[in-house]
């Protein structure tokens, strides 16, 4: 076997992904004693930190405490074969990559064990340069999936407010920006509604500042309910929502901010803790572009102008900027006649 080493070895070992942590750790799965040995020792050579064992139970229980970065396993092994442990590691929620080593006879049993979520195989009897060529390929792909799952965390993370889940100030603006831009060539409609929580202190003086972070959540989800998929909500700030309607004109927009207003008006309010935390309402302030401003930051003032108009008025309104006097409340439900 050190002959095969000797003859085998690169000239240089395989470095790493740049930017991406270093993948050394890797379990062996086989029942045969001297391929697993063999590939064991190989791989130990090479660097890697090497478990091995000789029964998928044991690879189980190994993986439950322990963080592998890559399990190369045989699929023809007695009471838990290489596609049973493939599907237990998978259901076990393991992410980790999975080659399985297989007779060449048996291609088309390397095949399912890839349905059913292995990474790739190697054919048996193993050849060693061909090993090792598999290996790096697979960690290197792992890596790179690894960074870019990290980076798309990170951009939603700062995007996304931390309480409501929706869109933070900074994605707002930027997200406006474009919106505008893009309205303008187009030479059509956008609408900006601005909500705010009406007496909002209120609540969290009375009941707390968790049920102030309920209502928040609360008022996040049922603003996305009532929108497109493709209008943007985000919180602007404490207990201040925004709503971006592309290609829609300010009358179109009042139908849209009546239906929030109705449905958090119609929305119980409770926690384990306070049965009823009571009625909850909003103020909205509308203007439109290109009618009440031709920039983004311009619109944001006049919604804004408009939302703090139907505050004055008395809350629990909507307002359109330019027309702050004509304030639009909701009728009270009836009540249902038994």
């Amino acid at each position: 076997m050190a002959e095969e080493k000797d003859r085998i070895r690169p000239e240089t070992s395989p470095q790493p992904v740049s930017g991406a942590p270093a993948a050394r750790k890797i379990l062996v799965v086989d029942d045969d004693d001297t391929v697993r040995e063999a590939l064991k020792d190989f791989l130990e050579f090479h660097d890697f930190e090497v478990t091995a064992v000789d029964s998928g139970a044991q690879a189980l229980e190994r993986i439950a405490v322990d963080d592998f970065n890559l399990v190369i396993s045989d699929l023809v092994m007695p009471k838990m074969d290489g596609i049973a442990l493939i599907k237990a590691i998978r259901e076990a929620g393991k992410n980790v990559p999975l080659l399985v080593m297989t007779g060449f006879a048996s291609i088309e049993y390397a095949v399912e064990s890839m349905k059913a979520g292995a990474t790739d195989f190697i054919t048996k009897p193993l050849k060693f340069d061909h090993v090792m060529l598999i290996v790096n390929r697979v960690l290197e792909t792992s890596a790179l999936r690894q960074m870019a799952r990290e980076r798309e965390y990170y951009k939603d993370l700062s995007n996304s407010d931390g309480l409501t889940q929706i869109g933070n100030y900074r994605h707002f603006n930027h997200v406006l920006r474009l919106e505008i831009d893009r309205q303008k060539r187009y030479a059509r409609p956008l609408t900006l509604l601005m909500i705010d929580i009406d007496d909002f202190k209120r609540t969290n003086d009375r009941f707390g500042h968790l049920i102030g972070d309920m209502v928040l959540i609360k008022i996040a989800s049922l603003l996305r309910d009532e929108v497109r998929g493709f209008d943007f909500v985000a919180r602007y700030g404490g207990d201040e929502f925004t709503v971006i309607l592309p290609e829609v004109p300010e009358k179109a927009a009042v139908a849209v901010g009546r239906r929030i207003m109705r449905a958090i008006s119609l929305n119980e309010f409770s926690s384990p803790e306070f049965n009823d935390v009571g009625p909850i309402s909003v103020t909205i302030g509308i203007a439109s572009f290109p009618d009440a401003a031709g920039d983004a930051q311009d619109l944001v003032a006049k919604a804004d102008r408009a939302m703090y108009a139907g505050k004055s008025a008395g809350k629990n309104c909507l307002c359109v900027f330019g027309d702050e006097k004509n304030v639009i409340r909701l009728r009270r439900p009836t009540p249902p006649k038994i």
